[in-house]
C-alpha cells in the first residue's frame, strides 16, 4: 500500500516563464498519472507540448474557462450548442426578455450588396413589427390573467415564433481546454459557417493569450478570399 500521498511540487519552482492556472491544472493531472512531481522537470510549455503531441487529451479537461458571447445571432447559437461534450450553456431567454428593442445580425455577404441588404432589411422590419403586434394582441387577449409575469411570458413565448434567426442574442459558455480545441478545429475551418468561424478564431486568440501552452500549436492562416482559418498538426487531442 502507498501511504504517503503527498506531492511536494511547486509548478513555478526553478522553471522559466510564467504559467496560468489552467495550464498548471492540466500539467498536474498529467503528472499525477505517473507520480512525476520531482524537481528538474520540463517547463510547463514543454510538458503540455509533449502531452498534446502524445494525444493524452484527457488531462486537458481539468482546465476550464468561461465566456460571455454577445453581438451574435440565434443562427450562431443554434450551431454552437450542438457542441455538448465539455461545454455548458446559459442563453438569453426570449420567453422572459422583451425583444421589442431587439437588434439583428446581418451576414456580411448580404450587407455588402445594396440590393440584397434592402431585401434583408424589409424582411427584418416585417418580422419585428409582427412580433410587436402579436405581443400587444396577446397581452390584450390574456388581460384577465392575474399573474402579470406569467401573462408576459405567455405572450412573448408565442410571439417569438416570428422572430428570425438573425435576432441578436447573448450566451454564457463554459468549456474545458480539450472541448475548446475540438470546437476550434471544427469551427475555425474553411468549411464552417462564417459567423461561427469568426467567433472560433476570436476564442482561439483569447486562449493563446490566456493559456499559450495549451493552444500555441494553432496557426491562423489567411485564405485567398481574405478570410482566416486555424490549423494545427495536432488534431483530435
Amino acid at each position: 500500500m502507498r501511504h504517503d500521498h503527498s506531492a511536494p511540487w511547486n509548478p513555478e519552482h526553478d522553471r522559466p516563464g510564467p504559467t496560468h492556472g489552467g495550464e498548471q491544472l492540466a500539467e498536474a493531472g498529467g503528472r499525477l498519472c505517473y507520480l512525476s512531481f520531482g524537481k528538474g522537470r520540463k517547463s510547463n510549455a514543454e510538458y503540455i507540448g509533449n502531452i498534446i503531441a502524445q494525444k493524452h487529451g484527457s488531462v486537458l479537461e481539468h482546465a476550464v474557462w468561461n465566456f460571455i458571447i454577445a453581438g451574435v445571432s440565434r443562427s450562431f447559437t443554434h450551431e454552437l450548442v450542438r457542441h455538448r461534450a465539455g461545454f455548458g450553456y446559459s442563453q438569453l431567454s426570449q420567453r422572459y426578455v422583451d425583444e421589442s428593442t431587439a437588434s439583428y445580425i446581418e451576414p456580411d455577404i448580404i450587407a455588402e450588396d445594396e440590393r440584397l441588404h434592402a431585401v434583408w432589411l424589409r424582411a427584418i422590419e416585417s418580422s419585428h413589427q409582427a412580433y410587436l403586434d402579436l405581443v400587444a394582441g396577446l397581452m390584450e387577449k390574456l388581460a384577465g390573467m392575474e399573474d402579470r409575469t406569467q401573462r408576459r411570458k405567455l405572450a412573448r413565448q408565442a410571439a417569438r415564433s416570428v422572430l428570425p434567426n438573425a435576432t441578436e442574442t447573448m450566451i454564457f459558455v463554459t468549456a474545458n481546454a480539450r472541448a475548446l480545441r475540438h470546437f476550434i478545429e471544427m469551427r475555425a475551418s474553411e468549411w464552417a459557417e462564417v459567423e461561427i468561424r469568426k467567433v472560433a478564431l476570436e476564442m482561439l486568440r483569447i486562449m493563446q493569450g490566456e493559456a499559450p501552452s495549451l493552444f500555441a500549436d494553432y496557426e491562423v492562416v489567411r485564405l485567398e478570399d481574405g478570410t482566416e482559418v486555424a490549423r494545427t498538426q495536432f488534431e483530435k487531442v
